[in-house]
């Protein structure tokens, strides 16, 4: 079955929006200041930098292609595992398995402590489920042309 373009698309971005508001959240109020504290200590300004107003926006359309690519690879498994969060959440657990692995050689280069690694673990698995889950919901396959 061919996958419903159209709500892809407005899944994918709902995704992608939801993950923003959750990133910004974590990221300004949570883990915000010790990610600096950390990066600093590994490089004098990199913390700085990298949560710079001009950087963010690169997050910002990250955020975006990943709920993009996590709504794609959702409807990209329904026809085997069927729909719903359980679906959702092996294309969740997919992503949080890559990303932990990206994140795992910050923590081995000494850019990130390995509580912080575990942190960002979590909740980057509590974002993917989240924000898939509400992506997730608004994709269906009706009306998908032959």
């Amino acid at each position: 079955m061919a996958i419903n373009t159209q709500k892809w698309v407005v899944g994918g971005v709902v995704t992608g929006i939801v993950m923003n508001v959750i990133d910004f959240l974590v990221n300004k109020f949570v883990f915000g200041a010790r990610y600096v504290a950390e990066l600093n200590a590994f490089k004098a300004g990199l913390g700085d930098t990298a949560m710079a107003g001009n950087a963010v926006w690169v997050y910002v359309v990250f955020d975006l292609i990943i709920g993009l690519a996590l709504i794609w690879t959702y409807a990209a498994m329904r026809p085997r595992f069927g729909p719903g969060f359980k679906t959702l959440a092996y294309a969740a657990i997919l992503f949080w398995v890559l990303f932990s692995i990206a994140y795992y050689g910050y923590m081995q280069m000494g850019m990130m402590s390995s509580g912080l690694w575990w942190q960002f673990g979590l909740v980057g698995l509590i974002n993917l489920l989240i924000s898939g889950a509400i992506g997730a919901r608004l994709y269906s396959e009706d009306a998908v042309a032959p």
